[in-house]
């Protein structure tokens, strides 16, 4: 029997039947335009790493970047034909959206994990100053992670070790180097809690975003966590019975490199006060 909705501007009641099979062409049509929800809060949480029939990154590597974060990016912050880049594009999430999406895209890794990144060190972009339209990062929080044998790799730093964020600010201060003057960067990181103590990774790069690089601040989104290696019964057994909390979020910090001060003195030009009696 199927479900029967009342709606206020028809009449009479409409019979809608819902959940009916689909045909094999269906349910591959509705796999191929799937497309991510466009997200309205700070909270964002996806059942899944990717969507769409094509793959976007490797769901295998670890710590591997969910596709929604970087969609909903490129809808709010770009059109198609910009040029984003992703300064550790692990295994190529970012690079597989924008291709996707319409947009130019440059990806960079110390230890590249797919055929269209550039092997670099993030904290020197071999790019010209103020020649990006948006930049995404997604960048370790710590050691607890082995992404590579490269001795200068920053995850081989701890997130307790000063240098590691003096090593990330070097990182920032590229990406303000070439980012064009009013556009975004996004930034995921995640919190540490190692040996029963807790390191708050997230408040300490955006301080140093906002305090050191002086980067604008525009928002900050909770990113839900899933699929961890941490998210098993073991895992939530021992966090009741020695008394800690798993880590449940990631932060996207959202910054936006200032307007150059021509651009500021041009709109200020343009704006005339009403004097009211």
């Amino acid at each position: 029997m199927p479900k029967v909705i009342n709606h206020k501007r028809i009449n009479k009641a409409v019979a809608l039947p819902l959940n009916l099979p689909l045909g094999e062409n269906s349910k591959k049509k509705e796999i191929e335009e799937e497309k991510p929800p466009f997200e309205t809060t700070t909270l964002w949480d996806y059942p899944k790493q990717s969507y769409g029939k094509k793959p976007k990154g490797n769901n295998k590597f670890q710590g591997v970047t969910p596709a929604f974060i970087i969609w909903n990016m490129l809808q709010r912050y770009t059109k198609p034909g910009d040029l984003v880049v992703d300064p550790m594009a692990g295994s190529g999430t970012t690079i597989d959206v924008c291709v996707e999406e319409g947009r130019k895209v440059i990806g960079y890794d110390i230890n590249p994990q797919h055929p269209k990144i550039i092997k670099n060190d993030s904290r020197k972009i071999p790019l010209k100053d103020n020649s990006v339209d948006m930049v995404f990062i997604d960048s370790p929080y710590g050691d607890n992670v082995s992404y590579s044998n490269e001795a200068a790799d920053i995850g081989k730093i701890s997130a307790e070790n000063p240098n590691f964020y003096e090593e990330l600010e070097k990182v920032a201060q590229e990406i303000y180097r070439v980012l064009k003057p009013g556009k975004i960067m996004g930034w995921l990181i995640g919190d540490q809690w190692v040996k029963r103590k807790f390191t708050p990774v997230g408040f300490k790069i955006y301080q140093i975003l906002v305090d050191n690089v002086k980067f604008e601040p525009i928002d900050l989104v909770c990113v839900t966590r899933r699929n961890q290696s941490s998210n098993t019964r073991i895992w939530h057994y021992r966090a009741q019975k020695f008394n800690f909390f798993l880590r449940g979020f990631k932060y996207l910090i959202l910054v936006k490199k200032p307007n150059g001060e021509n651009e500021n003195n041009q709109l200020a030009t343009k704006v005339k006060w009403q004097k009211y009696k």
